[in-house]
């Protein structure tokens, strides 16, 4: 069940790796947005993983929750072994498209914005692409850890689309999308800025990716 507001529905889905599938297939069509088909399924299975709470939290028997980007790459770049540390890239790539994609509005009152996730996740993947090519699992996956950090953005504003498709309401905060807007250069922000009457002029700090 999705809440907005005071408002909440319950979204049906048959089989959730098939809904993020079709989703993201017809948000990367209407949004013209080219990613490659097996970076595509990467972030589908993620997703699907993602969506049970105990494969994104960390319990150390202490505390729950998740851990913050910035301490997961001190432990990658102290890690005993390349493979623990190429464990930690990709878990920093795939947490902060998680959250990016899915929560990126509760983000503004955090400490940290979506640009910083982005900026992390973004990095990290392309870390990862580094360190596994000419490797055995290289061969697979170097190119689509590449991928993802190249098109990291445009991935995001996918994510949101579909978080926002499930919601009951689409009201649009224009302060918050001119905000993303700003901070990212989100192509989707700009296109809803346009359709609300909004002419976004970027200034010094606009970032494009």
């Amino acid at each position: 069940m999705v809440g907005h507001g005071n408002r909440k529905r319950l979204v049906r889905v048959a089989n959730l790796q098939d809904y993020f599938r079709i989703s993201i297939e017809d948000i990367t069509t209407r949004q013209r947005v080219d990613i490659d088909p097996h970076a595509a399924h990467y972030v589908v299975n993620m997703l699907t993983l993602f969506s049970r709470s105990d494969e994104l939290y960390e319990d150390d028997g202490e505390h729950y929750g998740l851990r913050p980007l910035a301490l997961m790459l001190a432990d990658a770049a102290s890690a005993e072994s390349i493979e623990q540390r190429n464990f930690l890239l990709q878990r920093i790539g795939d947490v902060a498209l998680f959250i990016s994609g899915f929560f990126a509005d509760g983000l503004a009152k955090k400490a940290v914005d979506i640009d910083y996730y982005i900026y992390m996740g973004g990095n990290a993947y392309g870390s990862l692409s580094e360190e596994v090519r000419g490797t055995f699992r290289g061969n697979v996956f170097a190119d689509v850890y590449r991928e993802l950090a190249i098109k990291f953005q445009l991935l995001v504003d996918v994510l949101n689309e579909i978080s926002e498709g499930a919601r009951a309401s689409s009201d649009v905060d224009l302060l918050r999308v001119y905000d993303v807007w700003l901070k990212t250069g989100s192509r989707r922000a700009e296109t809803l800025l346009r359709k609300s009457g909004v002419v976004p002029f970027p200034g010094k700090g606009t970032q494009r990716h």
